[in-house]
Order: C-alpha cells, then structure tokens, then sequence
C-alpha cells in the first residue's frame, strides 16, 4: 500500500557556512527519503535556513551588509549543497519567507488565543551561540559548553512566555505512549529526564529595540518573535499549514533528524508548542552526535569545521555521502580528520567496491559472458529494519560484508583458472558475482545514487571504469 511519508532536517543558522555536521544530517534525510521512493511512498522532504535572531544580525553588522542581502547570500551556500551532495529535496524553506512569516504569526495568535502565551519581566543569563537561556547548572567556568569562546550575557527586560511548564505531564505522556518517539532510545531518556525535572516557561520574543531582526509580533510592535519559537514551526508551514490545508493533512506528522545540541528544542518545546495549538505531534525524532576534530566538537564557533564542498572536491560525490554516514553507529560523535576519511576512503571504496567491480568485469571481458539483469529491488528484511531506524552505520557494513565476501570469493575460486579448466564452475562463480553486485547496487541507491546506477551500467556494458581512484 502507499504510503505518505514527510521527513524533515532541522534549519540551520545561517551565521556560518555549511559544514559536515548539517551536511551528514541532509544526507541521512535523503537516504531515508529515497529508501522510501524506493517502497513505492509519497514522498515530501523538506530543508532550508534559519534566518531571524541576533547572531545573524551581528554578523551582518561585522560584514556593513543588509541583514536581508546578508540572509540572501548564505542561504544559497546551503542550498547549492542539493547539487553537491545530490540531494532529493522537495522543498527548501526560509524563516525570512513570506508564507512562514504568515503561518508563525498565526500560529502565535493560536498560541496566545488558547491561553499559552503571557507577559513578564525577567532576568536571565543568556547564550548569544544557542541563542538561549542558561542556568548555573548548565555553564562550566562561567560559560556555555558548546560555545566556550562567547562569553555569557546578563538580559533583563519584558518578554512574552510560552506557558512550557504547563506542558510536562502531556510531554512525559507523549514518551512513555511512545518509545520510540526519540532514536537513539539514550536521548529519549535525556529528555524524559529533563522533562522530568521542573520544566520552565521561556522567553519567546525580544523587545525591537534592542533587536529588530525577526517577525513582528501579531499586536505589539514593540516586540519580535523569538527565534526559536519561529524557526521549528517551519515544520508545519513548509506543508503550507494553516492556508494549504489539503497538503498539510496529507503529510503531517512527520519524521525530524536533528543534532543533539537540538534534542531539547525539537522533542520537548517544538512538541509542548504543538500541543498548545492542538496540532498532532511529530512522529518520530532522530538524533546524530556531534562531528569531533581531535576529540573536540567540531563547531563553527570554535573554527574548526570541514566544509562539505572541500569533501566532495577531494572524494566526489558519492564517496562523501559514504565516508559521512558510516563513520560510527547512529547517535554517536565521530572523530575525522582528513587522514582518517582518506584512509576509510582508499580501504572501503577503492581497494573494496571499486576493485571488486573491477576484477569483475575484467573476468567477464575475458570469459566473454553476460550477466543477467533479473534483479529485484530491496527485500532483505534486516537491511529495511536498519534504514528505518537509521542505523546507516550498521546497513552500510551489511553491504561492505559482501563486498568484502566476494573478493574473498574471488582469491579462493580463482575464476581466471576456471575460465580454462571449468567453464560450467567458472560461469556459475561470475553469475553468483554478478548476482551479488546487482544486489549491492540495489543497497546502494539510497546512499551512493550515482554509484548504484553506474554499477548496473558497467555489468550491462562490461566496459572497466574506475568508480573510486586512490587518493594520496
């Protein structure tokens, strides 16, 4: 039966350029939503940028640009990353689009309408790198863990406040109702336990004056809507909720891949703020670890990011999509360097894959035989159940298990003997070698698209082409 399915990447702030933190999390995005092609799914899969919010009008400021113009450039720096890393998305939104715009004031005026959304004055300690508040517990030294070179603010002023604590029981409700609500099941119990503790109604606008880059608030100029509270309603806006009604029933709720540093935002606010206004909650959350460098968590505020663009320079396409996807098991940080992925890359793809391939068709030329093409899309039913899950770690070994087989395979055979003393031994050997590439090929199309297609190519033609040259 076919089947709606919405997936869906966290925007990211636009205050840097991409980096392959984001670039893993689109791509796991993309596997899925091609997987789900693959079943024969309605497919809608939705990315774009976060644009609002005081980082982004302070590196406008360093740069004497207009926020908007500012906006405007590096949100195209993400969405070349489609063509880059061939990507399958559907839909690319902005927080500085018209129709968002639209749906955030109206989702705001619901918010309020059912009682959830008051004034106050308050003090609080703020990171300007999350763009959030910190308590004491939260700071080492002082100062934000993941932004450790951003010293923390002292704000007081009147804001409005989103009723969160209100939310605590429907929100543990909502986990235990669901245990799978959260994957990797460890930042299910994070949340749970944070939920669990006293949960704290937050900020959700700034006064213009201080900082006017954001959405009005419906009914007081004097405020802009914060920029959380703005950008995770994107989820619902991008369906075209609450004017495209038809769409949105259709597809919504859907599926969120997220960083950990998101985890608090996107499974326990963006889920109370849905809940305010009486909207289904999402389906399922997926979380990644962070990208380290040396143990360090790669960040843009500490500077020490790899660009996607330089990755798919050196390795290609195909190969990028590779080297960051089966790095490590789903949920855990990954150190890389440029040495660890050209080691993976040589290991798995030039000496694995594209050797296989190679000696393959080599024996086929010279045995002068052709492969039958009665392949059948993906039925290995472990293989599904590792997709669904995310565990692309662990589907990618599945494939590298046979690869690796097969050229086993081959030195134990030793089909270019065969070709002379047996040849009924020698077609069945190459049948079972071309029956198994046809099958990895088929594996292959939601992670490496470009390589599934060119494998079936090359069995069809038999003309050697080298997939995955080694790199120095």
């Amino acid at each position: 039966m076919k089947n709606n399915f919405y997936i869906t990447t966290t925007l990211p702030y636009i205050n840097a350029h991409p980096h392959i933190g984001f670039a893993r999390e689109i791509i796991q995005a993309d596997v899925l939503a091609r997987f789900h092609r693959m079943l024969g799914d309605d497919v809608f899969f939705n990315t774009g940028t976060d644009e609002h919010g005081q980082k982004i009008y302070q590196k406008a400021q360093e740069q004497n640009i207009d926020v908007q113009k500012y906006c405007d450039e590096i949100s195209k720096e993400f969405d070349k990353l489609k063509k880059a890393l061939n990507l399958s998305y559907d839909n690319f939104i902005r927080t500085t689009d018209a129709k968002h715009i639209k749906a955030v004031q109206e989702f705001w005026k619901l918010c309020k309408k059912n009682g959830n959304i008051y004034k106050k004055n308050y003090k609080i300690k703020y990171c300007v790198g999350c763009e959030m508040e910190k308590t004491d517990s939260e700071l080492v030294n002082g100062r934000c863990p993941l932004h450790p070179n951003i010293e923390i603010e002292i704000r007081e002023e009147e804001n409005y406040f989103f009723r969160f604590s209100k939310y605590q029981t429907k929100l543990l409700k909502l986990y235990e109702n669901n245990p799978n609500f959260v994957l990797p099941k460890k930042r299910l119990h994070e949340i749970k336990s944070f939920v669990e503790g006293r949960l704290k109604d937050f900020s959700i606008s700034r006064l213009k004056n201080k900082m006017s880059w954001g959405i009005p608030v419906p009914d007081d100029d004097q405020h802009i809507i914060y920029v959380w509270f703005d950008a995770l309603i994107n989820y619902i806006s991008a369906l075209g909720w609450p004017n495209d009604f038809k769409n949105y029933e259709k597809f919504w709720p859907g599926y969120q891949v997220c960083g950990k540093d998101n985890l608090r935002q996107q499974s326990a606010m963006w889920q109370a703020m849905l809940m305010s206004v009486n909207i289904p909650n999402s389906k399922q959350i997926f979380v990644n670890g962070f990208f380290t460098v040396n143990g360090q968590k790669m960040s843009k505020s500490l500077n020490n990011v790899i660009s996607p663009y330089e990755m798919t320079e050196k390795y290609g396409t195909d190969a990028t999509r590779y080297l960051l996807l089966s790095g490590s098991s789903f949920g855990e940080d990954t150190d890389v360097t440029w040495e660890k992925l050209t080691k993976k890359y040589n290991a798995d793809l030039a000496n694995g894959l594209g050797n296989l391939l190679s000696r393959v068709i080599t024996l086929a030329q010279k045995g002068n035989l052709e492969f039958s093409t009665n392949f059948q899309l993906i039925s290995n039913q472990t293989f599904s159940k590792l997709l669904g899950k995310m565990e692309f770690g662990q589907a990618l070994k599945h494939i590298w298990k046979i690869i690796q087989d097969d050229n086993k395979y081959i030195d134990k055979n030793k089909p270019w003997d065969l070709m002379k003393s047996n040849q009924s031994k020698f077609k069945k050997t190459m049948q079972k070698l071309g029956q198994d590439l046809f099958v990895i090929s088929d594996e292959l199309l939601p992670f490496m698209p470009k390589t599934s297609k060119k494998i079936k190519e090359v069995l069809e033609t038999k003309e050697i082409e080298i997939l995955f040259p080694r790199i120095k």
